[in-house]
């Protein structure tokens, strides 16, 4: 599907609508997801109850006793329909991350298979400005768009049982930032002291789909002083937009 063609409405049982826009990861077809996604915030309709959005489709839930499903259909297809335009700027974060070492143990392996070194490969990570294109997997995990294609690299034959929280990981050609601890076939190149998803914090997820991330490099020593902050409740992801 292409990024201007209509998308499909896909009913999920009686409680949940997908906006699907087809099947390929897309800056365009993500875009469109993003703008329908915060067209719908701005203007709830009677009985939604949360909108879940993906690389390429929307989840739209909602209860059936207090929505007019025929009515809700109409709206979306329209919606969808309307040019990507994404109200307001884009909240933009700077993050910070050690590379390599204890906090990046695959980063000089993929490195050499990029046919970098450990440093410029590092350099290629720092340079683009991504974007959050979803949360899923794990809570607050999140899938970065925008990775230079020289640093891909398909994942892991034998995944990792457990990789640490705040992982900075790649995966084919995505990037992503991790959020708890847990299973990975990616590969590690970095960590953050930034916690993604912390209950009891306000918010309990620091990204949402949209966001734009820039990657800033700190040392092991200055990792070990911003995890302890972070984990006091200071905020050492930056919004800098």
């Amino acid at each position: 599907m292409t990024a201007d063609a209509a998308p499909r409405l896909l009913d999920c049982g009686d409680t949940a609508i997908s906006v699907d826009y087809g099947n390929a990861v897309d800056p365009a077809l993500n875009a469109r997801v993003t703008a329908l996604d915060r067209a719908l915030q701005a203007e709830p309709f009677p009985g939604l109850v949360e909108c879940v959005p993906s690389y390429r489709a929307l989840m739209v839930h909602f209860d059936p006793l207090a929505t007019d499903v025929a009515a809700l259909r109409t709206r979306l297809l329209a919606l969808a329909a309307a040019p990507p335009v994404v109200a307001g700027p884009r909240r933009r974060w700077q993050v910070p991350v050690a590379y390599g070492g204890p906090h990046g143990a695959d980063l000089d392996d993929i490195a050499a298979y990029a046919s970098l070194s450990p440093a410029d490969f590092v350099e290629a990570h720092l340079a683009p400005v991504y974007t959050v294109m979803m949360i899923g997997f794990l809570p607050g995990f999140s899938y970065l768009g925008g990775l230079d294609p020289r640093l891909s690299r398909p994942r892991r034959k034998v995944p990792r049982p457990l990789i640490p929280a705040s992982s900075i990981s790649i995966g084919g050609d995505q990037t992503a930032v991790g959020s708890v601890a847990g299973p990975s076939g990616w590969h590690l190149i970095g960590r953050t002291p930034a916690l993604p998803f912390a209950p009891g914090r306000e918010p309990v997820f620091l990204f949402d789909a949209g966001d734009e991330i820039v990657f800033t490099p700190i040392s092991p020593r200055e990792w070990d002083n911003l995890s302890s902050r972070a984990a006091a409740g200071a905020s050492v992801a930056v919004r800098v937009a």
